[in-house]
This record gives structure tokens, C-alpha cells and sequence, in this order.
């Protein structure tokens, strides 16, 4: 199969559940029952802190995926299983988002499963994401493989983030804004790293992630 048919379709995914965060920002307009502007966009912080956090997540997952994909010789059935994988849970990342914002990243015990779904979603991206990088470890699937003792400690550094998000579920059972502040922490960690993926000499849209 062609490798921009699935580019195309994942960045399509991408673009919608980036667009959807948003609409969990909204405020109750003039009225005299209603609080002045300002407080309301005060009291909408915890919405915005979500809304920063699961933007910059899902934008960092795009720019990853594109370079992870385009290090691949081709596409087949496998691979397309485990993208939806990944973009199942991409799409569920507004969804968690708003939930998080609903309870305001309180330490009461709806608060803290909130926070406990928004890690859950982030664990199952990582996953879906990690699955594709290990299909790509196998047979001749890259356009210039890695060398079998280079695999081990790419595959510590691609998948880091999912032990993270472990600690942050479990964080998330005491305190709903320490976890938030792991989860956070690896989305700084992932703007950063660069995972060899061997990209092919001369080829421009292709670098390490």
C-alpha cells in the first residue's frame, strides 16, 4: 500500500482531534446571572492548563509519527492495525481533556479518576505508538535498518514515556495535580529526545525523531 495514503489519513485524525479541544473552552457570555469576564476566564484555568498540555501532546505525537513513517519502506496490513491503535486513542485525548477540565484537576476522588483517565489515554497512545516502532524493528521495513545493538537502547529511549505515564496514573490516585505535572514533564521530554530512526541519505523530509 502506498505510505501517504496512511499519512494522509492519520494527519486527518490528527487535525480533528486537535481541532476538538478547543470547544472545551467556552464561557457563559454577558447576562446579569452570570460572573464578570474576567472571572469566568480565571476559573477556567484548570481548562486551559488541559487545553495547553493535550495541544502541545498531540502536536508533538503528528511530528513524531510523521518521521517515524516516513523512515519505512512501505505499508502493509499489520501496520495499518496498529495505526489505528494509535489513533484510537489520539482521538479519545479531547475527550480526557474535557473530563479533566470538567473537575478542575481537584484532589476530590472524581478529580483524581479524572486525572486517572487523562494518563490511561496518554498509556494507550504510547503503546499504539511503541507497537509501530517494534513492527518497524523487524524484517526489512526501514529504508536503512538499525543495527541489531542500537535496537535495545532505542527502544528504552522511544517507549520512556510510557513508564511515565504509569507513575503518573498512580500519582494520580493521591494528587490530581502532580500528576498532571508528570505528564506534563513528558511532553517536554518528547519535544526534546531524538530517537535514531535511520533516516535514508538525501532523503530532506526525513530526520531523527
Amino acid at each position: 500500500m502506498d505510505r501517504s495514503r496512511l499519512e494522509a489519513f492519520s494527519d486527518g485524525v490528527f487535525a480533528v482531534a486537535i481541532t476538538l479541544l478547543v470547544l472545551n473552552l467556552a464561557v457563559a457570555g454577558p447576562g446579569h446571572s452570570n460572573p464578570p469576564l474576567l472571572r469566568q476566564l480565571g476559573n477556567l484555568w484548570p481548562a486551559f492548563a488541559a487545553y495547553v498540555l493535550s495541544f502541545f501532546m498531540i502536536g508533538i505525537i503528528w511530528v513524531n509519527h510523521h518521521v517515524v513513517i516516513r523512515s519505512f519502506k512501505a505499508v502493509d496490513r499489520t501496520l495499518l492495525f496498529l495505526n489505528l491503535v494509535l489513533l484510537l486513542f489520539v482521538v479519545l485525548i479531547p475527550f480526557a481533556t474535557a473530563t479533566v477540565a470538567d473537575y478542575r484537576l481537584s484532589d476530590s476522588k472524581s478529580g483524581r479518576i479524572a486525572m486517572m483517565l487523562y494518563g490511561l489515554v496518554f498509556l494507550g497512545m504510547s503503546v499504539g505508538f511503541s507497537s509501530i516502532f517494534e513492527w518497524s524493528l523487524h524484517g526489512e521495513r526501514r529504508q536503512q535498518p538499525l543495527p541489531p545493538e542500537a535496537r535495545w537502547a532505542a527502544r528504552a529511549r522511544f517507549v520512556a514515556g510510557g513508564g511515565v505515564y504509569v507513575l503518573a496514573i498512580v500519582a494520580a490516585l493521591f494528587n490530581a495535580v502532580a500528576a498532571f505535572v508528570i505528564i506534563a514533564l513528558v511532553a517536554v521530554y518528547y519535544v526534546f529526545e531524538r530517537t535514531p530512526v535511520a533516516p535514508p541519505p538525501g532523503d530532506p523530509e526525513a530526520s531523527d525523531k
